[in-house]
């Protein structure tokens, strides 16, 4: 008898140790977009990697890092896909998972997404490809809610850092190319309690949020991009950048001669391999991240 009991206390340890923890966060529902179904969690064969589509509530999962190396730094993380899907593991929970490391609390957020069907990924190439008005369209329409969900993310964060462990002064926004420009208009539009203290913005859709004067209140910014990106995408990360610099704001640019579009954590034998450690670099020299010892 006591073999079955330990083998289930075994596995209530393991299973707690891998329990998800889910914020759901606050929204109003909108009334020109209209989902219809669950969202959808699925390996893309077009993407090679796990994506999430069908987005219509806004969540976060949390990533703690170990207790003895914990910083007090944070960072809530937006992973790209064109507001068509999700690139949840490279650009989501893989950046999370190294953070954590480093001693910074991640939040993984699923903004809201166009409605999709089956296959979010396959969705965007088609409606981009033959019908290119029907997605400046949809992009159009829903990327004021996903920006609105990264703000009540930053706010959620600040509001609950005592509960969450974090420094309510050291929080940041970090997105890829479509989360790239959430990351933007989070900054374009914060105020108060939905500022971040400091913003990533990683091979940014510049062209869907375009660049503008960096605000009296913006915060601190590191650019990543690569030249050779196929959108195009490395002058309007540029630009981006001297917008604060214009601005008298703190900015830093990283810029690789390669690594094309939508690197994130995958490796390539390639310079934009490293560009989280510079990241954590950038931090500490601009006292938002504490190093571990």
């Amino acid at each position: 008898m006591k073999k079955p009991i330990l083998f289930l206390i075994s596995l209530m340890f393991v299973l707690s140790i891998n329990a998800q923890e889910i914020i759901s966060l606050p929204h109003e529902r909108p009334e020109n977009v209209e989902w219809i179904g669950e969202e959808k969690a699925f390996f893309s064969e077009i993407w090679n990697t796990e994506v999430v589509c069908n987005v219509s509530s806004p969540t976060m999962e949390v990533f703690r890092p170990d207790a003895a190396i914990a910083n007090g730094t944070s960072v809530v993380i937006a992973p790209g896909g064109g507001l068509y899907a999700l690139s949840i593991e490279s650009e989501g929970n893989m950046v999370a998972r190294w953070l954590n490391e480093k001693g910074i609390t991640a939040f993984v957020l699923k903004y809201r997404l166009v409605p999709t069907e089956k296959d979010g990924v396959q969705e965007l190439n088609e409606t981009s490809s033959n019908n290119l008005e029907e997605f400046k369209k949809m992009i159009g329409a829903v990327m004021p809610y996903s920006v609105a969900d990264g703000l009540t993310a930053v706010k959620y964060v600040r509001e609950n850092a005592a509960t969450l462990g974090v420094d309510q002064n050291k929080i940041g926004f970090m997105g890829f190319s479509a989360g790239g420009a959430v990351t933007q208009g989070v900054a374009y539009n914060a105020m108060g309690a939905n500022r971040p203290d400091f913003i990533v913005p990683v091979y940014s859709w510049t062209s869907a949020m375009p660049v503008q004067k960096a605000s009296e209140n913006a915060p601190l910014m590191l650019v990543i991009c690569a030249s050779d990106d196929p959108l195009g995408l490395a002058s309007g990360s540029i630009e981006l950048y001297n917008s604060w610099l214009t601005a008298g704001k703190t900015a830093e640019l990283h810029m690789y001669s390669k690594g094309g579009h939508g690197f994130g954590m995958k490796k390539q034998d390639l310079p934009s391999d490293t560009w989280i450690e510079r990241f954590y670099d950038w931090g500490i020299a601009e006292k938002i991240i504490t190093p571990t010892k």
